[in-house]
């Protein structure tokens, strides 16, 4: 069944929404940009899901994106990079709109009061993450590509990744940060990123089916579908051994010395890709990763609420986020001018500022998030 666009939706109907059944079901529609999203997406994502918590006849929600050729095939390639670019290049104030309620909306997912049902279909990355880590039930299929690719763009990966990636088994979460490795259903269930395994052909069967469920409440209606998925069918592929050998050194500098020094092909490939990445980002990153650790998913946004703001505001003329998304996205020329240029060069005092909050705690844009 086709869901109808509600009044609430994003402009070109870029969020789709109904109550079928005792479940609310949403559709990500922006198949052009992999339904990246836009501040307008993050605001009717989080009018819908507020109406629906206090909504008695909704007892769980669930979430997909959609691709060119229907529902499914790609769930949230992230926030829009380019909108990220121009907001910040030109001071435009939405630019601190959108982090501050879109860390907002990933708050109120985690929380959510109701199971929430998250199938992860096709790419997951970034902002898709944001919007699906904190579920009750995150859903895998073999085309699942999962990453927080954020460093590539001399960005970290926020919307909540210090919480969720922190929390992977070892130093996973150090490894999938710093590089932005992307993985797949298997390496996702195993390193406690996704719960369970669905065909991708049998997705629409569960989803359907799961809108003529009856006279039962919300958990009942999660393990519906979980009972329907399973471990995924390959192993895992990462090196996990040698993911907490290296990435569990005191410091990038460390990491990316050793990886050189060593005589493994997946060594050398891991350390060429963190010499692409920003070098100052890189020493971010993994302090973000570390300090998260120890904190709750409020304070760890609110963290990631100040990092924002020094990435796009508070280094004049030298964001290297801006450069990042230049390079990549905006003239393609994959060749980023970072500063500093290689990981050796950054210090200590270059990375201390980033975590300095440029608000007092009651000032702060997130100080309601309990």
């Amino acid at each position: 069944m086709t869901p109808t666009p509600t009044p609430a939706s994003a402009p070109q109907d870029e969020v789709w929404s109904e109550v079928r059944g005792q479940v609310g079901f949403i559709t990500l529609n922006r198949p052009r940009a992999l339904n990246a999203l836009s501040l307008a997406m993050v605001r009717a994502l989080m009018r819908i899901l507020l109406a629906w918590q206090s909504d008695a006849q909704v007892h769980a929600v669930a979430i997909r994106g959609s691709s060119k050729d229907g529902p499914f095939g790609a769930f949230c390639a992230g926030g829009d990079i380019r909108f990220l670019h121009q907001a910040g290049s030109q001071g435009d104030p939405q630019l601190e709109d959108f982090f501050t309620e879109e860390y907002a909306l990933n708050h109120l997912i985690h929380n959510y009061r109701k199971p929430y049902i998250a199938f992860m279909d096709g790419i997951v990355m970034g902002g898709g993450m944001g919007i699906s880590q904190g579920a009750r039930l995150r859903v895998v299929t073999e085309r699942t590509r999962m990453a927080m690719p954020e460093t590539a763009i001399g960005l970290f990966p926020d919307v909540a990744g210090g919480y969720f990636l922190s929390r992977c088994p070892g130093h996973v979460g150090e490894w999938l940060a710093l590089t932005g490795q992307t993985i797949g259903a298997a390496d996702a269930i195993a390193n406690q990123l996704a719960d369970g395994y669905l065909r991708a052909d049998q997705q629409a069967a569960v989803w359907d089916a799961l809108g003529r469920q009856s006279d039962t409440d919300g958990t009942a209606l999660a393990d519906f579908v979980a009972a329907r998925s399973s471990a995924a069918d390959a192993r895992p592929a990462c090196a996990r051994a040698q993911i907490d050998d290296y990435f569990s050194l005191p410091d990038a500098t460390a990491i990316v010395t050793a990886l050189e020094a060593a005589r493994s092909d997946w060594a050398s490939a891991t350390a060429a890709t963190l010499r692409q990445r920003s070098p100052l980002m890189l020493h971010v990153v993994l302090e973000q990763i570390r300090r998260a650790r120890g904190m709750g998913l409020a304070d760890e946004l609110r963290m990631e609420r100040g990092l924002v703001r020094h990435c796009f505001f508070l280094r004049p003329g030298r964001s290297e986020t801006l450069e990042g998304i230049r390079a990549l996205a905006i003239d393609k020329d994959h060749a980023p001018r970072w500063n500093p240029a290689r990981i050796e060069d950054v210090t200590p005092a270059m990375v201390a500022p980033f975590f300095t909050s440029p608000w007092p705690a009651h000032a702060h844009p997130l100080a309601h998030l309990a």
